[in-house]
């Protein structure tokens, strides 16, 4: 029996997909911002709030437990910070402490780019010093951090995962849903956040699944591996992607400066040259990746209305 936080949201519901096909999967997720639609009808799912909620009794039995569970809106730190220590730094606490009262000895973390800051080694590799500028990143390495003391301590085993931007179906959040949003309400101009420069890798969710999985072929006790493309792609480009694929020409309106809210890095690409030793390389480079997830969030709003 499998375990994954955050089943019902965007990588969770996908992760879920993929490993129910083999395996009993247990959802964890308080719907703060799933959706009990997104979840596997093989897998059984827990209401739960991993920051107040005693857990423990959903992990007996686990191999191992997925914990994707977190506030993904990297811009709502600044709004909210206690928001984002909430629900990622206290809630993923809770969850080891439960994995250790219930004898859960192995853990998926999904991380995040943002634990950098602004590199100045592009690619970066994951040996790279960590100095996130954003609340989120700042959590998200917290979040590591309390993972990597408890393998040490408590004869645990993990695997963290650092992601570039991953887009696909069921996203809820991000530039090319906000874009998408933002037509929809006025088809005629289109704000976009900073100058439209900022240039960063995109992956799509189907590579970034696949990825982990590769993933669990390390065996250290920590394993930590970068997830994204190889190439990067500009805002300007994937509003004139959204803008091609909803058949538009609206005048493009830019709030200038060279990131789009605070704590945003402008520029990302990561190394994945450490999980391409293990065989893995992903299918879609990011222009590719936002053509396919434009496609797959209009179809997903059509379907809603």
């Amino acid at each position: 029996m499998i375990v994954v936080t955050g089943g019902a949201g965007f990588i969770g519901s996908h992760v879920v997909d993929k490993l129910s096909e083999s395996n009993e999967i247990v959802v964890i997720d308080n719907l703060s911002s799933g959706n009990e639609e997104f979840v596997n009808e093989a897998a059984r799912l827990v209401k739960a709030d991993l920051a107040a909620d005693d857990i423990k009794d959903y992990l007996k039995g686990a191999e191992e437990v997925w914990h994707i569970a977190a506030n993904p809106d990297v811009r709502i730190g600044a709004e909210n910070p206690d928001e984002i220590y909430r629900n990622n730094v206290l809630a993923t606490y809770r969850l080891l402490e439960a994995m250790r009262k219930a004898g859960v000895s192995r853990i998926v973390f999904t991380s995040t780019s943002t634990v950098y800051g602004e590199a100045k080694v592009i690619p970066t590799p994951e040996d790279y010093p960590t100095h996130p500028i954003s609340l989120y990143g700042a959590s998200k390495l917290a979040c590591e951090a309390l993972i990597e003391s408890y393998c040490h301590t408590f004869d645990m085993q993990a695997w963290i995962y650092r992601f570039a931007n991953v887009i696909g179906r069921r996203s809820t959040h991000g530039v090319i849903y906000d874009f998408i949003m933002k037509l929809k309400r006025n088809p005629e101009e289109l704000e976009i956040l900073g100058n439209g420069e900022q240039n960063k890798s995109y992956i799509y969710i189907s590579d970034c699944v696949d990825a982990m999985l590769f993933g669990l072929r390390g065996d250290e006790r920590v394993n930590i591996f970068n997830i994204g493309s190889e190439d990067q792609i500009k805002v300007k480009r994937i509003a004139e992607i959204v803008c091609e694929e909803l058949g538009l020409s609206p005048r493009f309106r830019f709030t200038g400066g060279d990131r789009g809210w605070k704590g945003d890095v402008p520029v990302m690409l990561l190394s994945i040259e450490k999980l391409k030793r293990l065989g893995w390389k992903p299918r879609y480079n990011s222009e590719e990746a936002v053509r396919m997830a434009v496609r797959d969030l209009v179809e997903d709003l059509d379907e809603q209305n």
